[in-house]
């Protein structure tokens, strides 16, 4: 339906307000010209009024307080406040040959699967990339790193779920999947889910949000005359995103209690993975991080530890050589958990601890910003930084909690990153086949079968609806498997 001239006249005098208010009022500067439709003026101001014009000030000046903190940060010389210190809170290891600690990761694996079964776990998936760095014109997602089944990372996913579903008693639909795409991808993704019937499982959708691009003093930048140059928050821009689409109310409605987040871009991920959701529930923690240890100081991943006296992720360059090199009496690394995004979170936890302080964790970047030159009437793309996009990073809620609990597994089993083009030596669909290819190796090996042919092979698969974790491949024992192969 056709909107009236006095539904836009309504608008425009409410978004101008606003945007007085805000100091904002230059982004108005084309809305009288008779030149643009008055679609193009509606739509234009439904964008306006969708921004926390009101919010816009604060949001910058604690981002440039953070990034002036942390242009004279000298890691040697900090305050109390600001030292940094290993994690003292809950953790344990997957990788342990502590009989006690097996012992209880056993019983948190219980306690994880008596949640999916009680219908507590939620899986909840950051699915905003895209597949540009692999030379793929898509949604990072919908990538096939060349297996012989040709699935892509979201049915992997898909397809783990599911037979979490399965083994938990409660069906192919036990556990929602709940996925937060971009304003990008979101179509794409929404409808390649629909072309496979959501691969039998519960999916529920909700777009990343998006907030405009500043010029340093905070001013708004128009892209075109009726457009306003906007970003993606970050991937901590799904905790505002999972309010305003009602997720946590959803959540809530269904009885979720736990939530299991994890990147597209892992093709080994673990969703509702039921030791580390058990793990972190037998802890009684409010959020948790599973964690790889660093393989060596210089490796650049960011680690958990602790900033005056509360959890959080320290960057590999905020640490002093010393201390990235300091080694405990296990011989491991001190600051050695490395963050790969993976994490739980209770519900009560987001609702009534991070939600309230979504308004104090954004972050500069400074970028090119295409802005609109009103002396030449277009559309213009700067050579140097002009402009600051705001973003978050999902792990800033982490000083927030009182009791986090960490849990370290083992690479080779759980990560498997697919970030950088075919026949990049780290990182991309080659090394992640081989890794996928080893798991399935190693499953059938402990099966009891034995492996004959190719045994080097990056093609073996055993596919996630035959086994989630491993189990289930009995009937392999005493036989002889030609690898490569597929179960």
């Amino acid at each position: 339906m056709k909107e009236s001239p006095q539904e836009l006249g309504d608008l425009l005098t409410s978004v101008t307000k606003r945007c007085e208010a805000a100091g904002q009022s230059h982004i108005l500067a084309h809305i009288s010209d008779d030149a643009i439709s008055e679609e193009d003026k509606l739509s234009f101001l439904k964008s306006v009024e969708g921004i926390p014009l009101e919010k816009l000030s604060d949001f910058l000046k604690s981002a440039l307080e953070e990034e002036e903190k942390l242009k004279n940060f000298d890691p040697a010389n900090v305050s109390a406040e600001e030292q940094i210190e290993p994690f003292s809170g809950k953790s344990a290891s997957t990788t342990t040959t502590d009989a006690a600690q097996i012992e209880s990761l056993t019983e948190s694996h219980k306690v994880g699967m008596d949640a999916v079964q009680n219908g507590q776990v939620a899986a909840l998936l950051l699915a905003g990339g895209q597949g540009t760095r692999l030379g793929f014109d898509g949604p990072k997602g919908m990538y096939d790193i060349g297996l012989p089944s040709g699935k892509t990372l979201f049915e992997f996913m898909a397809e783990r779920i599911k037979k979490l579903g399965q083994l938990s008693g409660k069906g192919d639909k036990a556990i929602p999947f709940y996925i937060m795409t971009s304003p990008l991808n979101h179509k794409v993704t929404t409808e390649y889910f629909a072309k496979h019937d959501n691969f039998g499982i519960d999916v529920i959708f909700f777009p990343q949000g998006t907030l405009p691009a500043l010029t340093p003093e905070g001013k708004m930048i128009l892209e075109t005359q009726t457009s306003i140059a906007v970003a993606p928050d970050g991937n901590g821009g799904i905790y505002p995103a999972m309010v305003k689409h009602g997720i946590i109310s959803d959540m809530k409605s269904r009885g979720i209690k736990y939530i299991h987040a994890f990147g597209v871009d892992n093709a080994l991920v673990k969703p509702a993975d039921p030791t580390f959701v058990g793990y972190c529930i037998h802890s009684n923690a409010d959020c948790g991080n599973k964690v790889l240890w660093k393989t060596s100081p210089g490796e650049k991943v960011g680690v958990v530890a602790s900033k005056g006296g509360k959890p959080c992720i320290v960057e590999y360059s905020d640490i002093s050589k010393e201390m990235s090199e300091r080694r405990g009496e296990d011989g491991r690394l001190v600051f050695g958990a490395g963050n790969i995004c993976n994490h739980f979170y209770t519900v009560d936890f987001l609702e009534n601890v991070v939600v309230p302080n979504l308004g104090n964790m954004y972050h500069v970047a400074r970028k090119k910003i295409p802005y609109y030159d009103t002396e030449k009437k277009e559309t213009v793309k700067p050579t140097a930084n002009n402009g600051i996009k705001l973003e978050s990073f999902i792990f800033d809620v982490f000083p927030l909690s009182v009791k986090m609990a960490v849990l370290d597994v083992e690479r080779k089993d759980e990560f498997a990153p697919v970030k950088n083009p075919p026949g990049t030596d780290s990182d991309s669909p080659d090394t992640a086949r081989m890794l996928f290819s080893n798991v399935a190796k190693d499953w059938l090996t402990k099966a009891g079968a034995t492996l004959v042919g190719d045994t080097k092979s990056d093609l073996c698969e055993v596919h996630p609806l035959t086994s989630y974790n491993g189990e289930g491949l009995e009937q392999w024992k005493g036989k002889t498997v030609n690898c490569p192969f597929t179960v």
